[in-house]
This record gives structure tokens, sequence and C-alpha cells, in this order.
């Protein structure tokens, strides 16, 4: 291909392939001249790389009325560029025998591709080529259009607890655009025009508004050579606009709403309530709060939730709390319980309610608060294994407000967690003022709330 060949011609040094042995995680961070992040996250036990670039632009960073932006410029960055034809990318890294993808959420799109270390300048070259060079026609608009009208229609439209989801997000955020889902409402999405496609692209798709992480087998001079070579001649858009989103008014009532969809199979009740997200330089509530999740809903066998209804009582087939850390603004924390055959949902909610009173009374067993805080040592120590996790810790956490030291942290900010820490961590969150309580139904179901 073209662009195998003109990258071959001008490259000038390859990454060392027989570097200093170096721990898992061993991270480099600087910034090109123009503004852009990068970090390097050496991992030397195999010639691989992850090359990742994430723009600190998702879904609530959409302009009001066009929701569903982000992920359609996600799709559109595989068309053409000036020196590129639409899906050669992918088709090039496939050659080089490697594999490409993207992923948008409400504060980040990203980039990435899996492949050998000494193809890492040839990744740089193609992705700094589609950061600034995107060519797009009124033909790529309509086609992707319809992709991204057919994925809502498969994920979403086609599955009641999607639907459950995406309405119980919009009746928990008042004002906040979470409320919004990154896949967009589909009357608007039917409305994106190139237009909009290329004002996100031109507003946020700029070395100013990116971050660059490369963990694998590389050496941090050797990046940042190679960082400079591509990226750093790209012109920053400047100005960038801080991400100031509309905060949340108290909440003073509690809200409750019913799904009815004659494609259910299995009825649950979900709750979500409005949790705080991991603030930089000061983790220690999200971390309780994902001691909390796992102590209520975790392992079914050992949590407080499956041992009480799915054993105890036997009143539900299965029970799970989750909380959702890292993010740019307030997110959730969610429990749900799947009612046994003949155990209506509200017996299923008082369940659940009655065991999370005697929680909060009771307090927590000592001895799965230890199991928990070495599985959660564990965790984090196999999470070093797989240098694309890697990749993404960093990747998530900086475009969602934190510092590469709360990253590193974040480890032992979970082993301090004490008992306490979690109960008053508990005690914050359990306000139903705060939180949104949905049923799933069949439509026949005479049953209501």
């Amino acid at each position: 291909m073209r662009f195998i060949l003109g990258f071959l011609a001008a490259i000038t040094f390859s990454i060392s392939m027989s570097p200093t042995m170096a721990s898992a995680g061993q991270v480099t961070d600087f910034r090109l001249d123009n503004g852009m992040q990068v970090v390097v996250v050496e991992d030397h036990r195999a010639p691989v790389v992850v090359h990742m670039v994430w723009y600190k632009a998702g879904a609530a960073d959409e302009p009001a009325g066009r929701s569903g932006i982000a992920h359609f410029l996600e799709h559109l960055l595989f068309k053409a560029t000036t020196n590129m034809e639409a899906g050669e990318f992918s088709d090039v890294v496939a050659a080089n025998g490697g594999s490409d993808n993207a992923f948008t959420s409400q504060d980040y799109t990203a980039y990435f591709q899996r492949i050998a270390a000494d193809r890492l300048g040839l990744m740089m070259q193609m992705e700094s080529d589609r950061m600034r060079n995107l060519l797009l026609s009124e033909g790529d608009i309509a086609t992707e259009r319809d992709v991204i009208l057919e994925e809502r229609s498969q994920r979403t439209d086609s599955e009641p607890g999607a639907l459950l989801r995406e309405q119980m997000t919009a009746a928990l955020y008042l004002n906040h655009p979470y409320g919004v889902p990154v896949i967009g409402w589909r009357h608007e999405m039917e409305t994106l025009s190139r237009a909009d496609a290329l004002a996100f692209y031109q507003r946020f798709y700029a070395p100013d508004n990116a971050i660059l992480i490369v963990a694998g087998d590389v050496l941090p001079d050797d990046v940042r050579a190679l960082a400079q070579q591509y990226y750093g001649p790209l012109a920053p858009t400047g100005n960038l606009p801080e991400r100031l989103r509309p905060s949340e008014p108290p909440q003073l009532a509690e809200r409750r709403l019913i799904y009815r969809d004659a494609r259910v199979s299995q009825p649950y009740v979900k709750r979500s309530y409005l949790a705080p997200e991991r603030d930089s330089g000061n983790q220690t509530t999200a971390a309780a709060l994902a001691y909390l999740a796992r102590i209520l809903g975790g392992n079914s066998a050992t949590s407080v939730l499956g041992q009480a209804l799915q054993f105890e009582r036997q009143i539900a087939v299965y029970s799970r709390a989750g909380y959702s850390a890292t993010s740019l603004d307030d997110d959730t924390f969610s429990l749900i319980v799947v009612p046994s055959q003949d155990v209506s949902l509200t017996e299923a909610e008082e369940a659940m309610d009655e065991v999370i009173a005697k929680f909060m009374q009771d307090g927590i067993d000592l001895e799965q608060f230890e199991r928990i805080k070495m599985q959660i040592r564990a965790s984090e120590i196999y999470a070093l294994d797989d240098v694309g996790d890697l990749a993404e810790r960093y990747g998530r956490a900086l475009t969602s407000g934190l510092t590469i030291a709360d990253v590193q942290a974040w480890p032992q900010v979970l082993q301090a967690v004490t008992p306490e820490d979690v109960m008053q961590a508990a005690q914050m969150i359990f306000d139903r003022n705060k939180a949104v309580t949905g049923w799933l139904m069949q439509e026949s179901t005479e049953e209501t709330q």
C-alpha cells in the first residue's frame, strides 16, 4: 500500500527492541510544544505496543440538540483523509499484523492500535494525519448516519433493559448532560449533518485537546522523537474552552418509573443513586464506594445482597451492585435485583431495601472486608499483565480530570480504605431523594408501584 511505502521510505530510525528491562508500568510523561500530552508506559516483556489517542471530548461535550455527534464522528474518522482512502487506515494496521478500534464515552473519544513495537512510527503517521486532515463527503455522512441508527436499533431499541437504563439515566440527571445517551436520541441522530461533524471535529480534534498514550516495548526517548516527528508539526486549536458542564440542582424528590415491554422475559428492579466520582488528590470516597459495591453486590455467593436474597430467602435469582468511579462529573451507584419466579417486583424491592437497612444498622462483616481488600489488591497486580489495560487506565483517568499521580496512587488509596470509610460513604449515598428506581415489566403485568 502507498502509505506503507511512504512510511518505510521516510523512517530514519526504529524503536529499540533490546531496552534495559524495566518494571511493567514505569511511566514517563511530557508535552509537545503544541500542547499535546504524551504518556509512555513501559512494558518490555513482549515486542508489542498499544498506541492510543484520547480526545477530551465525549457525548457530554456535545452542543444541545446534536446528541450522538461525538460517537458519529468516531465512525467518520475511518473515512478518507488528504493522505488515505476510506478504510485504508484499518487495512494498513491489519496488513502489519495489528488490530485497531475506537470508542466513545460521555467524557472522551479514544482511538487505538495494538501492533508490533517497530510499527509504532507508522501508527503515529496515520493517526496524526486523521487528527487534522479528515475529508468528509455527503455520501460519507449518509452512509455512516444509517450505520449509527442501525447500531441504536440493535443495541438500544431492541433491548428493553437498555431502554429502561436510558430512561432512568435521563430521570437521574435533571440538568447535567450525562442524562443524554452516548449513542444519541434517535430523532436528533437522524438530523446529524456534515456541518455538525466538521464543527465538532474542528473544535475538539487537536493536539492541545489530545493525550497520546504509548504502552509496551518502547523507550521514552524513542517515543518522544517519533511524537515530535509526526504530532509535533500539527497546529494547536488554542483557546479551548474549559470543560464546565451544567451542574445538578439540589435533588429534592425521589423519582420512580416503570418500563413495560412485550419483549421482557425477566422483570427486575433497579435503583441508581447519584455518586461522586474520583477527585484528583482526594480519591478516598470513590475508593470506599468501590468497596461498598463489592460488599453489597459483588460475588453473588458472598455479597450481602446475594447471601440474603439469593441463598437465605431465595427470592432472587440475581443481585448486583455497581459503581462507576472514573468520570469527569458525578456518576452513579446502582443496585439491581432480579426476582425469582412468582416473586413480585414489589416484594423484590421491599426485600432489597430491608437488606440495605439491616446492613446500615449492623455494619460490615470484618472477615468479608479483609477478603475483599485482598481481592482488590490482587486485581490491581493482575492488571499490570495487560498492556492495553494499563494504557486505558491512564487514558480514562487523564480525560476525566485525574493526574498520573492519581492513577499511581489509586492502589494505595484502595488499600487504605477502612470499614468506617465505607459506612460513611454508604450513609452519604443512600438518599432516595437522589435516586431513581425503575421497574422493567412485561406489558401484561398488572402490578403497579
